[in-house]
């Protein structure tokens, strides 16, 4: 495991891949005010029991942290029952099995674009080339904006996921006050760029998931702008945030672990294995926020009501108690009961198509590339956050 922090100069931050283990699966840490779940078990409790570990963890949250005029009303992330099941039932079926799998050649055709774009270039960043513009792309689409501006998402979505490499826990969720402004600034923006989309879709109603929102009914009544609004936010960075980080840590394990690339290249039916343990191994969204209802015991701990709690996935895929030799990367992992896409009712909408393209691109990949190799001139540079696990810039030889 020290070869490959080492290698790739992971930010101690992300310190479930520098071996060094919690010193228990909950621990409270009194200085931030906040409990800490490391546990795979433990886990699987707190995403088990919407009722007692609630996704509203604004309620919670100092008023001072709280920005102004800022509402969670649509954000089907930081929602719970029933409204949660109400609003996930309005686009469930953007992302059945079928409609999914009909995607694939239109996946496959952006990827040989993609890639023919960066050879005319010359050299090849795959974040910047493959990795960020793929998914965003098909998800733009899907939801009906112009993927022409993707370099507005890319903005918006580095300043929203943005955090320093010198922060620390305890400051995770005080962020200086002109850093709260500048995120607020991208995302008011975000917020008027897709009601300016909403309203046309009123007007002018189209096939697509945009106007599905606007057009929907809960309880007989059409959703507000606002929630229509940041429903489509979730469903514009969730929708390509994971999948830029599966790609990138996908191909940076195919890089670390040759083996396992040769035999991708020998056999693409590994291919899907090899992606569910790079979602293990480099967890992309690596801690989820809840907020307690009511007392709480967990793995021993008794939590009070009206506490955060932080769910840090990234290290709870790591757990000996369920994982066997949690450090190696193991393709041949069966099963493979990782956390990356969540459990319980807020587990991905979107996983089924994340897969997909990880599988389709790196298929293309292994097509095109006779080696996936990460540049020794050029060294791997990690998002430097706590919160996500991933690559910023990946150049390949």
């Amino acid at each position: 495991m020290s070869d490959i922090v080492e290698r790739y100069n992971i930010p101690e931050q992300l310190f479930w891949l520098h071996g060094p283990r919690p010193g228990g699966p909950v621990e409270h840490n009194a200085a931030a005010g906040m409990w800490n779940v490391y546990g795979y078990p433990e886990l699987h409790e707190v995403f088990g029991d919407p009722a007692t570990f609630s996704s509203d963890v604004l309620r919670v949250t100092p008023e001072e942290q709280k920005p102004q005029g800022f509402s969670l009303d649509g954000f089907i992330t930081q929602i719970d029952p029933p409204e949660h099941g109400k609003l996930r039932k309005l686009v469930s079926s953007a992302f059945t099995r079928k409609v999914v799998a009909d995607l694939e050649p239109r996946i496959a055709a952006v990827t040989h674009e993609l890639l023919d774009a960066a050879r005319e270039r010359g050299g090849f960043e795959l974040v910047r080339d493959l990795a960020y513009p793929l998914p965003v792309i098909v998800i733009a689409e899907l939801l009906g904006v112009p993927s022409s501006d993707r370099a507005l998402f890319k903005q918006w979505a580095d300043t929203l996921f943005r955090q320093d490499t010198k922060v620390s826990f305890d400051e995770l969720f005080d962020r200086r006050e002109q850093d709260r402004e500048t995120t607020m600034k991208s995302w008011w923006e975000m917020s008027d760029y897709l009601a300016g989309h909403a309203a046309e879709r009123r007007r002018r109603p189209r096939a697509d998931l945009l106007t599905k929102l606007v057009e929907a009914e809960v309880d007989g009544e059409r959703l507000p702008d606002e929630q229509v609004v940041n429903f489509a936010i979730v469903l514009l960075l969730a929708g390509h945030v994971t999948t830029t980080m599966l790609l990138g840590n996908t191909v940076l394990a195919l890089d670390a672990f040759p083996e396992h690339q040769e035999r991708a290249r020998a056999d693409r039916a590994a291919i899907p294995a090899i992606i569910e343990e790079s979602l293990r191994f480099f967890t992309p969204f690596a801690l989820l926020a809840r907020a307690t209802t009511r007392e709480a015991e967990l793995g021993g701990v008794t939590i009070p009501a009206d506490q955060t709690v932080l769910a840090w996935l990234g290290a709870a895929n790591r757990d000996p108690r369920q994982f066997t030799d949690p450090d190696v990367f193991d393709p041949g992992r069966d099963p493979n009961p990782h956390l990356a896409f969540g459990r319980g009712i807020h587990f991905c909408l979107g996983a089924p198509l994340a897969r997909l393209e990880g599988r389709v691109a790196l298929d293309i990949l292994l097509d095109r590339f006779d080696h996936l190799r990460t540049d020794p001139e050029d060294p791997v540079v990690f998002m430097p956050m706590p919160t996500m696990t991933g690559v910023r810039r990946l150049p390949l030889v």
